[in-house]
């Protein structure tokens, strides 16, 4: 019984990792990461929302002339 809850906790971390991959894989943010950064390594300023972490992040990504081929 409890090697079935250890191998079913490994299977839930294994899934969480692959979510996370597939996101960053897909060019999507992790607004909750940038959160846990924040707490820990700003903690006196204020974090962006959630809408402006993913236009920032947007930027980010689409605004760099000459990074594209087309």
């Amino acid at each position: 019984m409890r090697a079935l809850a250890r191998l079913r906790d490994r299977l839930r971390a294994a899934a969480r990792t692959g979510a996370r991959a597939a996101r960053v894989v897909a060019g999507a943010p992790d607004y909750e990461r940038y959160l846990a950064h924040m707490r820990r390594h700003h903690p006196h300023a204020a974090p962006l929302t959630r809408a402006a972490f993913a236009r920032d992040r947007e930027r980010a990504r689409y605004d760099r002339p000459g990074a594209r081929c087309c």
